[in-house]
């Protein structure tokens, strides 16, 4: 098979180094051509040492060009993988900052929260420009697979307003799906069997089975509760298991964001979250990941390029979606994951305009979603008051209309649990004026924004969250690897 597939926002260089491998091990995809592009030549250089390396180690016919020149790299593309983070770390240091000066403690902030909302009002307007090259000069019929935060906005808006064929791809459930199995025992997640519907990072195990048995809401409590790790990093979705009687894909730290219960106190905060890893619930925890990540990296390249000249390792192919759609779509082996799409009637009890996340089939003819699954009630309420922030901050990213995105942000449920109408007005000038090089659709809004900030009298504190910590060194980071490795 001889077919192109272009990477938008190729610098992220870890996840597209992983996408590569992966779709590599399909026998039949060695001669495809993989287009990268970014907005950063240094990025893009980096990556393309790397996959080139990896092609020569392997011997393959595959091809790897890179540009800047976005259109140039989607021109006939059959498939467009885009994982762009707009703004970069810069934009995302302020999705953290400013909400916490108005008391909005997130742990990642790049679905919905405050800082979730100004993500996908960066996004958006890149992502129509996607769909626009993507209808011009990628091949008739190209599917667009985006992995980009915040997920159902961004895919909202490239299947409402880009018009082009589009499926959201998160790893929320399989991660979630590997917990449940190692804490009943299985000895591979393939024992496991489930269903698993809601939205992105809201995602909710509604059946399970381990080798064909049923699994009810006791027994899988007992089995977290027990569990040495989980039971102690997963406090809070634990306590949701118990309540809901279901259990949540998504991280501890994150769900703390989605859930006002659990974050809107400080003094509360502790109590529900871990800190033994970034991810169950720490103050800008994700924004700290990414910051070393990127120094990591930046520093130790030369590590990074020397292991690209290992052979693939077919048997390492990760549970990422895309190599796997790629595969049934160009070969009919099929394939089942869980997909970000148009809810149109797939889930019973959430709107039909919402971008739901839940089990489909993919073969020749397509994707293929499991519809009538219906989510218990309160899943599905925790679940509408997010696709309605969604909603919101969708059209208002498309209208350039911050009215309606200061309402969307108020409607927020972390927010409307933290603070006043007074105090998401002056948050949302803030957040807007300090981002505005990343927001031409606000550009006529920014004076106003300027004007009103000027004269506010509402107050602000200067304040690093309940759980903050600070960003590691290279060389803290290389002490504790060697820890780990010398304790290992």
């Amino acid at each position: 098979m001889s077919f192109k597939i272009a990477i938008i926002g190729a610098g992220s260089v870890g996840f597209t180094k992983k996408l590569f491998t992966d779709i590599l091990c399909v026998p039949e995809f060695e001669d495809i051509e993989f287009a990268l592009t970014d907005v950063s030549e240094h990025n893009l250089a980096m990556i393309k040492a790397i996959l080139d390396r990896i092609v020569e180690a392997n011997k393959l016919p595959t091809k790897v060009t890179a540009t800047t020149n976005r259109r140039e790299a989607l021109e006939g593309a059959r498939y467009i993988i885009s994982c762009v983070r707009v703004g970069g770390l810069e934009a995302y240091a302020d999705d953290i900052r400013i909400p916490l000066k108005y008391g909005i403690d997130q742990c990642v902030g790049d679905t919905i929260c405050a800082g979730g909302i100004l993500y996908g009002q960066r996004n958006i307007p890149v992502i129509l420009d996607f769909c626009k090259d993507i209808r011009e000069v990628a091949a008739t019929g190209a599917k667009f697979l985006n992995y980009a935060n915040p997920m159902a906005m961004n895919t909202w808006a490239a299947i409402e307003y880009g018009k082009v064929d589009t499926v959201g791809l998160c790893h929320g459930v399989q991660h979630g799906a590997e917990q449940i199995a190692q804490v009943l025992g299985a000895k591979s997640p393939k024992e496991l069997d489930y269903v698993c519907s809601g939205i992105n990072h809201q995602t909710w195990f509604i059946e399970l089975k381990l080798n064909g048995r049923p699994i009810g809401k006791d027994e899988l409590i007992s089995a977290f509760e027990a569990h040495p790790v989980y039971s102690k990093q997963e406090k809070l979705r634990i306590d949701v298991l118990k309540r809901f009687g279901v259990y949540s894909t998504e991280s501890n730290g994150h769900l703390s964001e989605y859930l006002p219960w659990y974050r809107k106190r400080p003094d509360e905060i502790a109590r529900w979250i871990d800190m033994s890893d970034w991810i169950h619930g720490e103050t800008g925890g994700y924004l700290r990941y990414s910051t070393e990540t990127r120094n990591w990296f930046e520093t130790e390249y030369p590590q990074f390029l020397e292991a690209a000249s290992k052979p693939i390792d077919s048997a390492k192919r990760s549970n990422e979606h895309a190599s796997h759609i790629l595969e049934a779509l160009e070969t009919n082996r099929v394939y089942r994951g869980h997909f970000n799409v148009k809810n149109n009637g797939v889930i019973t009890n959430l709107p039909q305009d919402a971008i739901i996340e839940s089990p489909g089939f993919v073969d020749r003819f397509g994707i293929n979603m499991a519809a009538g699954i219906t989510l218990p009630e309160a899943c599905a309420a925790t679940c509408m008051a997010s696709i309605n922030v969604q909603r919101m901050s969708v059209h208002a990213a498309i209208a350039g209309d911050i009215d309606l995105l200061k309402l969307a942000v108020l409607h927020d449920p972390l927010v409307g649990a933290v603070s006043t109408p007074e105090e998401v007005w002056q948050m949302v000038d803030e957040m807007v004026v300090a981002q505005a090089q990343w927001l031409p659709q606000y550009a006529h809004a920014v004076p106003a924004a300027k004007e009103r900030l000027s004269k506010s009298k509402v107050k602000t504190r200067e304040w690093a969250g309940a759980a903050r910590r600070s960003v590691r060194s290279i060389e803290e980071l290389r002490a504790e690897k060697a820890a780990l490795k010398q304790a290992g």
